[in-house]
């Protein structure tokens, strides 16, 4: 079961982290989120997830983080190899579909 986890070494979790990526990262906005990449010094890519507090109560706001974490999870082969990355949730974002938002970050990251 281990190997379907995403290990806690492939998240951003300090504040710091996240100030880096956001000054000095490549941002590409998306459809209600924008992620924004850096590379880094490490054989794998770390993901970030903020969402603002004006997404919604707290069960929204999981979900959503939820949902990024898996797309990231599936589809790590798509996004640039030993890269920071920071999806930046915004208020606007549409939980319509997983198949939607996998889509849509796919889209985002492509160009």
């Amino acid at each position: 079961m281990d190997r379907f986890t995403l290990p806690k070494a492939h998240l951003l979790r300090k504040t710091g982290e996240f100030q880096r990526v956001y000054r000095s990262g490549q941002r590409h906005r998306g459809n209600g989120f924008t992620v924004i990449v850096m590379p880094n010094t490490l054989p794998w890519n770390r993901l970030g997830i903020s969402v603002q507090r004006k997404t919604g109560n707290a069960v929204r706001r999981n979900r959503v983080k939820r949902l990024v974490r898996e797309v990231f999870r599936l589809n790590r082969g798509d996004f640039p190899a030993h890269c920071d990355v920071v999806i930046a949730v915004r208020p606007d974002f549409s939980l319509d579909s997983f198949a939607a938002l996998r889509a849509d970050i796919a889209r985002t990251l492509c160009g």
